[in-house]
């Protein structure tokens, strides 16, 4: 996940290190620490999907300026259309590729929502069989399953509207 918010800033333009860091939005809100980021710009200079320029200013440290590639705009399209079933299951990498359909065919968008559907789909039949083992159904455990149930349940209705309005942007394209 960090991959793709790292290369959407720099679809933007060459950025400074430090600068990449403060940009770098997190659905969770958590901010990216430098042993998080300056490791994956060496990975993605290795992959030529960056390049680092230093600049120089007398009297002052080097600053490196990191910009991203063709092979790194390729990986970004890569990256934010492939969404593995463990991935569909958590909350902020789905909604990290939402934020991206406006970049995808009709086709790759419906293929995120699908997997999204079928681990929400394997979530409920989980969390159902659960709650049916819930020896007080008026305890605390059948409550807090029944507030997942619910949530689950709205999250699959969430992807089914996301379907609908792909579609209906297709068919206005």
């Amino acid at each position: 996940m960090i991959d793709i918010l790292i290369l959407g800033v720099l679809r933007n333009g060459p950025v400074h290190g430090y600068e990449l860091k403060r940009r770098v939005q997190r659905p969770t809100l958590r901010p990216l620490s430098n042993n998080s980021l300056y490791p994956l710009l060496r990975r993605f200079e290795e992959r030529g999907a960056v390049t680092k320029q230093v600049e120089t200013t007398e009297g002052r440290p080097a600053r490196k300026t990191y910009a991203i590639t063709a092979a790194g705009h390729a990986l970004f399209h890569e990256l934010i259309t492939t969404l593995s079933a463990d991935e569909a299951g958590q909350d902020e990498e789905f909604l990290l590729r939402v934020g991206f359909f406006d970049e995808m065919t009709l086709a790759e968008r419906l293929a995120v929502l699908s997997a999204r559907d079928a681990a929400l789909e394997e979530q409920l039949a989980q969390a159902t069989q659960l709650l049916a083992s819930v020896q007080d159904p008026a305890g605390w455990r059948a409550r807090s399953m029944g507030h997942l149930l619910d949530r689950l349940g709205r999250d699959r209705a969430f992807v089914a509207e996301l379907v609908e309005v792909a579609g209906r942007d297709s068919d206005a394209r």
